[in-house]
């Protein structure tokens, strides 16, 4: 899943950095809202964490930006703005949820996760197809009843595929789930890594469009995915 990090304390985005690595995220990181609408106009992104107090352009104004032109990737605040009034305008120009500083890493890990409940409709921290479930806290699949535990990597992919059952997502699509700026792909990482995935989970579960990409079975009960 890859994530823009806006933030422009350099200490602060670090430790947020690595954490999100830690948690098999794909991160673009920058430090002003100029460069951060930019990002935004140019790529893709699952979830954005923004802060307010931004160089070159206010975050209120990066986010009222994404909402007046149609951009509905949900955001996550994370600021030191703290007042009920400053909350309330964040929320009403469009944010999805809000984080004060300091905050736990573990809160922030945790509210990322109900956003991403959130976009695949799910009610709980697993994703599910009815025939693969995977579980967003643990970062592990289960396939047939039994539990397999997933590299960074293979849950990234396999979270990007898992989040829209039934599309079929090009090589490109998976590799800016899996990397983020700065790191370097590998011509074959996308292969190498369904090919893990399908000796633990089943070869059927994760399905090749000739040509196009791959697909999970948009199969089972609603509330998994879409």
């Amino acid at each position: 899943m890859r994530v823009l990090l806006v933030e422009d304390d350099q200490m602060l985005g670090s430790a947020v950095l690595q954490a999100l690595h830690d948690a098999a995220y794909a991160v673009d990181w920058v430090q002003d809202g100029a460069t951060a609408s930019t990002a935004l106009d140019g790529h893709d992104y699952e979830l954005v964490l923004l802060d307010l107090g931004l160089p070159r352009r206010d975050g209120i104004q990066v986010l009222r930006r994404m909402r007046s032109r149609g951009d509905a990737t949900p955001v996550l605040v994370i600021t030191a703005r703290d007042s009920v009034d400053e909350r309330i305008e964040g929320l009403d120009v469009g944010a999805d949820d809000y984080l004060g500083k300091p905050f736990a890493v573990g809160e922030l890990l945790a509210r990322l996760r109900a956003l991403v409940r959130r976009t695949g409709g799910a009610t709980t921290s697993t994703l599910t197809n009815g025939i693969v479930s995977l579980e967003l806290a643990e970062k592990r699949a289960v396939s047939n009843g039994v539990v397999h535990n997933l590299s960074h990597r293979e849950f990234a992919l396999l979270q990007a595929l898992m989040l829209r059952p039934g599309a079929v997502l090009s090589r490109t699509q998976l590799e800016q789930s899996i990397y983020g700026w700065g790191e370097e792909v590998e011509s074959n990482a996308v292969d190498v890594i369904i090919h893990g995935l399908r000796r633990k989970l089943g070869a059927d579960r994760i399905r090749n469009v000739r040509g196009l990409g791959w697909r999970v079975e948009h199969a089972g009960p609603a509330g998994g995915g879409s």
